[in-house]
């Protein structure tokens, strides 16, 4: 089933929560919705549930009009952070509960539901704990079990409200991967709301980046990731580091360095700011009278874990970085650290590789 949204607007009475929201999703996609906490991702996905109703806009199922249509006419399967299962029911009847509660004319028969659960558990590779209660369950189990109840009625589409938010991070790691390979199983029209960037950007066909009730960009994990469309979505989309300097005829010159910015061809000594991720910094010691260019900078932590040493760095000049942080991340891999024989407290020069520059839009 696809799903379209136009025009959404919600307010919660002065806080405006969605702003013009239009999205398209296409039949079989799982999307995800990211965004910090307070962008409007859950309230977007509980207006195309139905439990909430949208001020203005409308939401179409597969071309028809369902933003009057009542929640339970929808035929949407929730998944959330708390997994809501009955604790009084054993995992056998967690699953079948929404069959045994259709309309007498719509409802299975018995084998039919005890056919389909004992198939869903098996989906989930929990047939094995039917007979056992939530409360002798793992949290991961029990997520998978909220999953394959939500799959019991045959939803047109799936919502996922933070799924795996509660649960620790291996635990995560796993379910992550193994709701990939159960919607490529599936193909049902599945999106979730999650303020996990790796979650968003190792599952989701696609994904959404949200913020103060705005859509920011639309794209896949690559995409987005390899060419940001905003200051926002660079900055939320792993570690970033953030210079300040002035944009002049495609070059910004910041701190000791002038990094190429072509895009800005046209800008005159115009204030403007660079994001530059961490891996593209080049890191060399410092030798006066050099001319290396470049931000000399002291070397304050290094942290080595496996394959790569996270470096932190102190500019020497203070001022240069006068209102924004003082500390720069940088990361080399860690046999060059220790090729280096790096030692914490010596003064190196780092400068970007690569940068991603903005003009600073007027106040």
């Amino acid at each position: 089933m696809s799903i379209e949204i136009r025009d959404v607007n919600k307010h919660f009475g002065s806080f405006h929560a969605l702003k013009n929201v239009n999205l398209d999703i296409d039949s079989g996609e799982l999307l995800a919705l990211l965004g910090p906490s307070g962008c409007g991702k859950t309230t977007l996905l509980r207006i195309i549930a139905g439990l909430e109703t949208p001020d203005t806009g409308s939401i179409l199922f597969s071309g028809e009009d369902t933003t009057d249509v009542h929640v339970r006419e929808r035929n949407v399967g929730f998944v959330f952070q708390h997994y809501a299962l009955f604790r009084h029911m054993t995992v056998f009847e967690n699953v079948a509960f929404g069959l045994r509660v259709k309309p007498r004319g719509e409802r299975p028969s018995e084998a039919q539901i005890r056919q389909k659960v004992t198939d869903l558990l098996k989906l989930v590779q929990l047939d094995w704990i039917a007979d056992r209660y939530p409360a002798q369950l793992s949290g991961g189990q029990r997520q998978r079990i909220a999953l394959a109840r939500a799959l019991a009625v045959e939803p047109k589409v799936l919502l996922l409200d933070e799924p795996f938010g509660a649960l620790d991070a291996k635990v995560r790691k796993e379910l992550r991967r193994w709701l990939r390979r159960l919607h490529d199983e599936l193909h049902v029209t599945s999106i979730f709301v999650t303020h996990d960037q790796e979650e968003a950007l190792e599952v989701a066909d696609r994904v959404v980046l949200m913020n103060q009730g705005v859509i920011e960009q639309v794209g896949s994990p690559q995409q987005v990731w390899d060419h940001p469309a905003s200051p926002f979505v660079y900055g939320f989309l792993g570690d970033v580091n953030l210079f300040h300097g002035r944009a002049h005829e495609g070059l910004l010159h910041l701190e000791g360095v002038a990094i190429q910015a072509p895009e800005h061809a046209d800008a005159k000594n115009a204030q403007a700011f660079a994001y530059v991720r961490p891996h593209d910094l080049d890191v060399q010691r410092y030798q006066a009278g050099s001319g290396a260019e470049g931000i000399v900078a002291r070397l304050d932590r290094a942290i080595v874990v496996g394959p790569i040493a996270r470096l932190e760095l102190i500019p020497v000049e203070a001022g240069q970085r006068e209102g924004h942080d003082p500390l720069i991340e940088a990361q080399i891999p860690a046999q060059q650290f220790h090729d280096m024989g790096l030692q914490e407290g010596e003064i190196l020069v780092v400068s970007p590789r690569k940068a991603r520059v903005f003009l600073q839009q007027a106040a």
